[in-house]
């Protein structure tokens, strides 16, 4: 035999591509197609010897059935899909989870992605969910235009916003209060005698940022407290960029005695700063981390509930679906303070 007909005659058989269909199925089992098809499907009218023989043929090919074709004919995809800010962020895991469940419940499988804080990744994420034909779509918006989408609502695609609201359009949002909780935070860091408090958060376009501002802003002025401008330091949250704010804030004659922090990779940060410091300095974060009870002191926290939000958007999803609701509406979900001994300590000066 020739080198290359003897090589021809070693090569393996393509792994991959070669799935079984209900036509291979039937050939092995000796019936026709519409019997297959009326087993896979849980029909009546196939006798068990024939059922079993089919069922045997079933698992000798490791046949599955094409679920993407039979719910499109139903015209539903049983699909949803979930756009994240960052997968990475364990705000996000908790929420993530319990819209899982939901859609889970409801027979849809989720599709996640992550926009990455970058509002065109956003829109090509979301865009490719509805060409791949899903359901309903839940967005952690990363912009502030969501016109893009209309044309898909109107095309029936279910759309629900969570942690920030939707721009230029209406829509259904889930929020947590962001103001009240950082009003809340502050207010708790004033009750315990500090009146230079720095307040360091995301970037100001972002909704979450500018509300947990505004309520920090708020508590000050409630209590009189001027605010100086070296005392607020909005931005990216990587941990160089909080890293200077915050040594910034506690350096200088006049330094803050506590430090609000806009969100919970800020607040790790800040941990690290206050770590390398002699002086004590109050600490209150929004959102929880894990470990934050741990440390000495633990760290008090607002807390917000991800998982409730999660629920919460999905579940307005599904009526969204079912034709059961008649208008957008803005949910709001109560945040809640957490004492642990950070956001406890007295000023020293």
């Amino acid at each position: 035999m020739p080198e290359t007909a003897r090589s021809i005659a070693r090569r393996p058989e393509n792994r991959y591509g070669n799935r079984p269909t209900m036509k291979d199925v039937a050939a092995r089992a000796g019936v026709g197609l519409k019997t297959v098809s009326r087993v896979v499907n849980g029909e009546p009218g196939v006798t068990p010897d024939t059922e079993r023989r089919v069922q045997e043929a079933i698992d000798a090919l490791g046949f599955r059935r094409n679920d993407s074709a039979r719910v499109l004919r139903k015209g539903r995809t049983a699909s949803i899909g979930l756009v994240l800010e960052d997968l990475a962020d364990p705000f996000y895991g908790p929420l993530s989870r319990a819209v899982e469940e939901v859609s889970r419940a409801h027979g849809s499988l989720l599709i996640n992605g992550s926009s990455a804080e970058d509002p065109d990744r956003e829109q090509e994420l979301a865009l490719a969910l509805c060409a791949r034909r899903v359901d309903g779509l839940v967005i952690i918006p990363a912009g502030d235009d969501h016109r893009y989408l209309e044309p898909e609502i109107r095309a029936g695609v279910a759309t629900v916003f969570v942690d920030r609201p939707a721009g230029r359009i209406d829509a259904d949002v889930v929020l947590s209060d962001s103001f009240g909780g950082a009003r809340d935070g502050v207010a708790h860091l004033i009750a315990h005698g500090h009146r230079r408090i720095g307040f360091i958060g995301d970037m100001p376009r972002i909704h979450t940022a500018a509300e947990r501002l505004r309520g920090y802003r708020a508590a000050m002025e409630d209590a009189g407290i001027p605010v100086e401008d070296t005392w607020m330091s909005l931005g990216v949250t990587d941990p160089e960029r909080v890293r200077r704010a915050a040594e910034e804030m506690l350096s200088g004659p006049a330094p803050v005695t506590a430090v609000f922090a806009g969100n919970n990779r800020v607040t790790v940060t800040v941990v690290r700063v206050l770590a390398e410091h002699s002086r004590r300095v109050a600490l209150v974060g929004f959102d929880d981390f894990e470990l934050a009870d741990l440390l000495q002191p633990g760290i008090t926290v607002i807390s917000q509930d991800p998982a409730g939000m999660g629920r919460t958007a999905a579940e307005r999803l599904f009526q969204q679906l079912d034709g059961s609701l008649l208008a957008p509406e803005r949910i709001e979900l109560p945040t809640r303070l957490i004492a642990r001994g950070s956001g406890e300590l007295p000023p020293e000066d």
